[in-house]
């Protein structure tokens, strides 16, 4: 019998923490800066260590990103990216690397819970990440990937309050995203020093690991994240290096060079 995408999740973690180390979570903006370069960002990826993927699917109005992946989406929508193309970008590795969709709450209201998680489960995906949805706001969501063995990831941040933050972490299936500082993704000079102590309280609460986003932009950061936590989301620096690259080849040299820099580091 095949794994379930939440075994798969589980499964990643497993093997990073057998190797002494954090997973590794790159991000990308599918379809960006159009869908030839994004096959091969995301081939180079699972080619140079990704543990597990975040994959954006662009939207026009994305609240938690920053200004670097807002334009990232707002190309990929003008070069005619959708949730459909996507989720063949998910495809294309979602046997190698558990791949995880990033997706804003009006694209799965659009399509609806039952096929926003058949269309997923259909592309190979391992669960799902919907920033604005909480699931207590609408489980029908969750119980729809939860069905297909999807994991709906849920997310705790500096502001959210103990008690929530154990419920919610107490109640997570693939990992809990913790959400390392307040504001939206990007790179920042230093992480925040309260992020032990916010990572801690997560692991404390939860059998499923704790992996950390937002404001990861150096080897050395991730390596700082990776002592504390079981695993490292680094997306506005990839996304960077991809926008600054001429063209496909450079951006996937970009990206392999930094995902060896930072798997190193872990």
């Amino acid at each position: 019998m095949a794994e379930t995408g939440i075994e798969r999740i589980a499964a990643a973690f497993a093997a990073a923490r057998a190797e002494g180390r954090a997973a590794l979570m790159p991000y990308m903006m599918g379809g960006f800066p159009d869908m030839e370069t994004s096959a091969a960002v995301i081939d180079a990826y699972a080619d140079t260590g990704a543990d597990l993927i975040e994959l954006g699917v662009p939207y026009s109005d994305p609240l938690a990103d920053g200004p670097r992946i807002h334009a990232a989406g707002t190309a990929a929508l003008a070069a005619g990216a959708r949730f459909e193309s996507v989720m063949e970008l998910c495809r294309r590795v979602s046997d190698r690397v558990p791949v995880l969709p990033m997706v804003y709450v009006n694209v799965v209201l659009t399509l609806g819970a039952e096929r926003f998680a058949a269309a997923l489960a259909d592309a190979g995906a391992a669960g799902a990440i919907v920033p604005d949805l909480p699931r207590a706001e609408d489980p029908s969501v969750a119980e729809a990937l939860l069905e297909r063995g999807l994991a709906p990831i849920a997310f705790v941040a500096p502001t959210t309050s103990p008690e929530r933050l154990r419920r919610i972490a107490s109640e997570a299936v693939g990992f809990t995203y913790v959400v390392s500082l307040t504001g939206v993704t990007g790179e920042r000079s230093e992480l925040p020093p309260e992020l032990g102590e916010l990572v801690a309280s997560v692991r404390d609460a939860s059998d499923a690991p704790a992996a950390v986003g937002f404001g990861i932009g150096t080897p050395a950061q991730a390596a700082q994240v990776g002592a504390i936590a079981d695993g490292v989301i680094i997306g506005t620096r990839l996304v960077r290096a991809v926008a600054d690259a001429p063209d496909a080849d450079a951006a996937v040299d970009a990206v392999s060079a930094f995902m060896a820099d930072t798997r190193m580091a872990l």
